[in-house]
């Protein structure tokens, strides 16, 4: 039971920071809401248009295309530092598994996923 002890207090601590931060933050917080605070902002620029606005769905799949091809690569980290351990058979896998980064690539291009507008 006493192995557990540190366990439990580190969900405790885990659990209950986030509890004391929101806490202190509700007791701190300014209670003056502004027109312009519920306004869209863009980089400075004046908005223009209701903050509601519908985007494209080309925008979502040019985000998603960019987060499974940029955790896909990420896999060429671990490959790249025991590349000599792994020798011919670690060469083949990598091969193969760019080569399927790519067809998955080339689909996206040709179905013109990737275009922006």
């Amino acid at each position: 039971m006493t192995g557990y002890l540190p366990i439990a207090v580190m969900i405790l601590i885990g659990a209950g920071l986030p509890l004391v931060a929101f806490g202190v933050s509700m007791l701190l917080a300014p209670r003056k809401p502004e027109p312009l605070k519920y306004t869209s902002y863009e980089c400075g620029v004046e908005p223009t248009g209701g903050v509601r606005e519908r985007f494209s769905i080309r925008y979502y799949v040019i985000a998603v295309l960019f987060v499974i091809f940029d955790v896909e690569t990420i896999f060429l980290f671990p490959w790249a530092v025991r590349y000599r351990v792994l020798g011919w058979f670690g060469f083949v896998e990598m091969a193969l598994f760019i080569g399927v980064l790519v067809l998955g690539y080339a689909y996206a291009w040709k179905k013109g996923a990737l275009e922006w507008a």
